[in-house]
């Protein structure tokens, strides 16, 4: 995760977080690392790869870009701060921490018609354009008042078989995430998981074998008055339950 820019620690920044399912029809795992000890947000949490937007993602093009589908979704109840823009950054800032914190590869083979900013001239150098048709809007969540980050984030479901690179190669990863593995979706729940992890999980559980984007995208909206759990095209009743 790029940390070079200034950027407001209070406000709420927007997110996408990747969450890679591997062999789901025979022994579904999912690809989770560990946060440092002395992380300022959700320290030696096991989590799913992914960080804040960067202000360069909007601008990185994109060979092929999301679904229609999952853009629209994207689109809906947007905080007024974001733009139409929002729907194409998550997407390349979704590849973009996938190869920064595991060294994984979304993308198809290709020249890049520009020199790369230093967020993306190691991916670059793979030989690589990013694409992100492959990737999946399952879930969104705000984090709660009083942590010291807040992210919007979207959370993307992609299939490991769209994987460019080897699955079991993260030696191009960052040392962000220590302890990078591919866990069985049986026993993720045994790690030390962040509360929306576990929610998260929940429908990934719920959707292993089922390779269509969701009709409905839950939504977990922490604002400084309310907690609610929604629906992205529907809205289910008010959620109140632990805020970690």
């Amino acid at each position: 995760m790029n940390t070079a820019t200034t950027v407001d620690k209070t406000a709420i920044r927007n997110a996408a977080t990747v969450i890679v399912l591997r062999d789901r029809d025979t022994n579904p795992q999912i690809l989770m690392g560990q946060r440092g000890a002395k992380a300022a947000f959700m320290p030696n949490k096991v989590v799913f790869p992914g960080g804040a937007v960067d202000l360069e993602d909007a601008d990185i093009p994109l060979a092929t870009p999301i679904s229609d589908f999952c853009g629209q979704r994207l689109r809906e109840d947007r905080r007024e701060d974001t733009g139409e823009h929002i729907v194409h950054a998550l997407a390349v800032a979704a590849i973009r921490e996938l190869w920064e914190e595991t060294g994984l590869i979304l993308g198809t083979q290709g020249d890049w018609s520009f020199t790369p900013p230093a967020d993306w001239a190691t991916y670059a150098a793979t030989g690589h354009v990013p694409t992100a048709e492959a990737l999946q809007f399952v879930f969104r969540a705000i984090t709660p008042p009083g942590r010291p980050r807040r992210f919007d984030a979207r959370f993307f479901l992609l299939d490991a078989d769209e994987i460019s690179s080897d699955l079991d190669d993260f030696s191009a990863a960052c040392e962000e995430l220590s302890h990078l593995q591919w866990i069985p979706l049986t026993e993720a729940r045994s790690f030390d998981l962040p509360f929306i992890t576990e929610v998260v999980l929940a429908e990934i559980e719920a959707r292993v074998t089922d390779r269509t984007p969701p009709e409905a995208v839950p939504f977990f909206r922490n604002d400084d008055e309310e907690s609610l759990f929604l629906r992205l095209k529907g809205r289910m009743p008010d959620f109140k339950g632990r805020d970690d």
